[in-house]
Parts: structure tokens; C-alpha cells; sequence
């Protein structure tokens, strides 16, 4: 067990949306001299104490009709008000699975994140497009770089 926690949120509808979600979390999980716990649901499955006890969280999202999945924001219309006050600054990073551009998704998240007042400490990570397997890679990459910066005390 660590001594920090980072909450990995996603919804992972298809199976190459779950190959992004497990990435992250492998990328979380892949040094294991870090001091970090990692805890990876659903949404649905996610309620304001798995925010409360995080010291970073990663969103993950598809893009739906150019917002963010009614799963994501129903985990936000659940959680929003029970956190607002208390995760105040909470680090947050984010990664889209975008079929087209992935502005109206990235806008939506970035503006309830601000309205918490979390900090992201990463650029959104939008996979866009027809699939490439690079994505998985990327979103490795998000996973460590966010598990590395809380364990160092750098977010």
C-alpha cells in the first residue's frame, strides 16, 4: 500500500477505450518503488470518499457528440458538491478518446474541473481520430507521469 492515492476515472465503453484505461493504469503502476496507491472505476462506480482520500485523480472520457460521456458527468453531478470545498487544488489529468477533435470534450471537463478548483498538471491528452495503437502508449505515459509527480511531491 502507498501513502498516496491516485483515482483513476474512466469510462471504457469499447474495448479500445478499456485498452486506454488499463494503459493509464499500468503506466500508474509500472515503477514499483513509488509510494502510490492506485485505484482505477468506473463512473458509475466512483462517490465523493474516492475523490475525499485522492491526492491526484485522472479522468478519462469519450467524446459524445462533441461533450463528455453522460457517464463522466454523471460521476461529476454526484460528486461536485461533497468535494468542492474540501479537494480544493486537487492535481487532475485528463485523456480523451476523441473521434473528432475532442475541443467541446477537453472545454467541458477543464470547466467543472475549474469550478472545483483542481489544477491540472498535465496537458489533456486527446486521442484522436481512427485508432492508433500509439495511443495506448500515450496514455502510459499520462499514467506514470501522474503517479511519479505525486509520489515526489511535485503536484
Amino acid at each position: 500500500m502507498g501513502d498516496k492515492k491516485l483515482l483513476i476515472v474512466a469510462h471504457a465503453p469499447s474495448e479500445n477505450t478499456q485498452r486506454l484505461f488499463a494503459a493509464v493504469g499500468r503506466g500508474a503502476k509500472s515503477d514499483a518503488q513509488l509510494s502510490v496507491t492506485v485505484d482505477m472505476l468506473s463512473p458509475f462506480n466512483t462517490y465523493p470518499e474516492d475523490v475525499l482520500t485522492s491526492d491526484a485523480i485522472i479522468l478519462g472520457t469519450t467524446e459524445n457528440l462533441g461533450y463528455m460521456s453522460g457517464a463522466l458527468k454523471d460521476f461529476f453531478d454526484r460528486c461536485y458538491y461533497s468535494v468542492l470545498e474540501k479537494k480544493q487544488g486537487l492535481p487532475y489529468a485528463l485523456f480523451i478518446r476523441a473521434g473528432h477533435d475532442g475541443t467541446g470534450t477537453r472545454r467541458a471537463v477543464e470547466s467543472i474541473a475549474k469550478g472545483l478548483r483542481w489544477r491540472p498538471v498535465q496537458q489533456p491528452l486527446i486521442c484522436q481520430g481512427d485508432w492508433d495503437d500509439s495511443f495506448a502508449d500515450q496514455c502510459h505515459s499520462l499514467g506514470a507521469a501522474v503517479a511519479v509527480g505525486i509520489d515526489m511531491g511535485v503536484f
